[in-house]
């Protein structure tokens, strides 16, 4: 019988997130701070509207690329937001969440053999979804001491022939850096002069800490050679709505489309209406949501480093990068470990790449309640290894 599977898939390992999420799911009393998905509720008037949608019948296929007015919506919300200018009919696709934009912007773009330069740590989707598209993912390890920003240096040296794409993961998950202007500065220089084109992941564009969210397209010349990947999981509490957007050139949002219409056809009809609500009513919601996770924010650090385990401020995302390595254990050995003493999941810092070696992901996307106990026993816990 020949091997059913291709060779591609079989070299692909599974999440390192979910395996500690479905472990969790079955274990009295334990906490988990390893999944990013945010506690509150979808905000009650954008669920009325997905109910309401339902009630009209609105249950019928949309457009491939999405409802006319949420795609309007988008681009109202980009230029209101963060300067963007995009034209609803041709540069602007709504996916089913911000991971099938990432997966179908690399199918658009690639042709097999193309080299993506991909910052680690970083979301666990990116190389994957390049390996699947025939591309050869080419890591850029992200430093400590650099603030886990990537640098013009790294870019540099990490660029060959081959190399067509670069992915810009910031506000980055899971480290929680940011890129300030000046610091995109420096690699908008590299990309225009390499001839490259950016696929800038913005998920986490609402939750900067001090700063407003800058993005790499918003620069001259970049517009045309960037796809913009955001949605409405992390900013509005929809994760369980499935719906992103992709925006970017006309002729590179055409062959998504394509891609799109012949795996997908549309995005979730219910979750469309309910984004447009969260576009034209949610930005309260945006700050009440942002306020809460940077008090978390500073709490968490404090307390983390207070116990003993240095940890770099994040100033993005929802997602502290704690340095374990004082314990003396690998990051998975302190995973498993605490999991296992303290009922207690983190992600080690390894599912985001091999140089997250010696951290730990921990997200404060909880109660300031669950994440006091959470405290408890990684204290307890760090006591028992660092005497």
């Amino acid at each position: 019988m020949k091997n059913p599977l291709s060779k591609t898939i079989t070299q692909i390992e599974p999440s390192g997130i979910r395996k500690f999420f479905d472990i969790v799911s079955e274990m009295k009393d334990a906490i988990s701070l390893g999944v990013g998905e945010p506690d509150f509720e979808t905000p009650w008037h954008i669920r009325e509207e997905g109910i309401y949608s339902l009630e009209k019948g609105k249950t019928h296929y949309t457009s491939n690329a999405g409802l006319k007015e949420l795609k309007e919506e988008i681009c109202s919300y980009l230029k209101r937001r963060f300067c963007l200018d995009y034209t609803p009919a041709k540069e602007v696709l709504v996916t089913v969440g911000g991971s099938e934009a990432i997966d179908i912007a690399l199918r658009a773009m690639l042709d097999p053999g193309d080299e993506v330069l991909v910052p680690q740590p970083s979301y666990v989707s990116y190389v994957p979804c390049v390996m699947l598209a025939g591309g050869k993912p080419v890591i850029i390890e992200l430093k400590e001491e650099d603030d886990f920003k990537l640098t013009k240096q790294e870019v540099l040296a990490a660029i060959t022939e081959k190399t067509k794409v670069l992915i810009m993961p910031f506000p980055n998950n899971p480290t929680g850096s940011i890129m300030t202007r000046e610091e995109l500065a420096e690699i908008v220089k590299v990309v225009q002069e390499k001839d490259l084109f950016v696929i800038s992941d913005e998920i986490y564009s609402e939750l900067t800490y001090g700063s407003r969210h800058v993005s790499i397209a918003e620069f001259p010349g970049m517009k045309e050679r960037t796809i913009v990947i955001n949605g409405f999981s992390k900013s509005y509490a929809m994760t369980g709505w499935r719906l992103g957007y992709a925006v970017g050139p006309e002729e590179i949002i055409e062959h998504m489309v394509k891609i799109h219409q012949f795996a997908i056809m549309c995005a979730p009809t219910t979750s469309q209406y309910a984004a447009v609500e969260a576009l034209r009513n949610g930005d309260g919601d945006l700050e009440m949501m942002h306020d809460a996770y940077d008090g978390r924010r500073r709490f968490l650090v404090k307390s983390l480093r207070e116990i003993g385990l240095p940890c770099f401020e994040p100033f993005g995302a929802f997602y502290v990068f704690p340095c374990i390595r004082k314990t003396g254990m690998t990051s998975e050995q302190f995973a498993n470990e605490l999991l296992a003493q303290e009922k207690l999941a983190v992600v080690p810092g390894t599912a985001f790449g091999s140089c997250g070696e010696g951290f730990l992901r921990i997200s404060y996307a909880y109660s300031i309640e669950n994440l006091k106990i959470a405290l408890e026993r990684i204290e307890r816990f760090v006591k028992n290894y660092t005497k």
